[in-house]
């Protein structure tokens, strides 16, 4: 039967896993694999493991219960292993990589900040700023037939959308960035232009919280931004 393992932590941490069930249909039990120094937080698992509703909440709920005590270590949904001894022959002889990612993450969280703005909002105050995106723009819905017209409109526009982008994430990097003990972009998908994660320690949350709340009430109108967290420090494991 092979280990599902959810997490690493010091040997000093709490992990109190009581009432917890794991990743696997016969939900089972959540436990720890310990080193002198480290531990594991793993359940055993005797299929193959896919990202089902289910498995997925309970792979959340493992770390969610850990960071109420401390900051484990997460891994991402999916790791096994053939057995404790391997997990613990692998917490043994990575132990110094271990603690240093543990030290490195200790007494924080992470919070994730993704921006986004309304792109007809955003086409409408590019065409108010700039009088040559208005007067091609009018030429064009007048029925000019140049190609070069909306070719040029189309590169104009499209420069000021990556130069008003790029203008906004650079303000809520600088807003919030001094408050984390580092941060880290990830590519942007769908309409967001920005995702940020950064790990915020415990004894700053509070001002972090009220610095986003500022920056999402006097940001650029139509921009909107999303904050998810605390977090475990996914973004922040080597």
């Amino acid at each position: 039967m092979a280990v599902y393992v959810y997490a690493v932590t010091l040997r000093d941490h709490p992990c109190r896993l009581d009432g917890l069930t794991g990743v696997g249909s016969d939900a089972p039990t959540v436990r720890s694999v310990q080193t002198q120094e480290l531990r594991a937080v793993v359940s055993d698992v005797d299929e193959e493991v896919r990202p089902k509703r289910r498995d997925l909440a309970a792979h959340q709920a493992v770390l969610d219960r850990l960071l109420e005590d401390g900051t484990p270590l997460p891994l991402q949904f999916g790791y096994t292993a053939t057995d404790d001894d391997a997990v613990r022959r692998v917490l043994e002889e990575d132990s110094a990589m271990y603690l240093d990612a543990l030290a490195a993450v200790q007494g924080c969280v992470e919070y994730n900040v993704k921006a986004g703005r309304e792109e007809e909002l955003l086409l409408r105050e590019i065409l108010d700023d700039s009088p040559r995106a208005r007067r091609l723009n009018e030429e064009i819905r007048a029925g000019a037939t140049d190609p070069r017209l909306s070719l040029e409109l189309g590169q104009l526009v499209a420069a000021e959308v990556d130069a008003r982008r790029t203008n906004t994430s650079t303000e809520v990097i600088r807003a919030l960035a001094p408050m984390a003990r580092e941060h880290v972009l990830h590519t942007p998908t769908g309409e967001d232009f920005l995702n940020l994660s950064l790990l915020v320690p415990r004894d700053g949350e509070s001002a972090f919280l009220d610095a986003h709340a500022e920056l999402a009430r006097d940001i650029d109108a139509g921009v909107r931004t999303r904050l998810a967290g605390p977090l475990p420090p996914y973004s922040f494991v080597p």
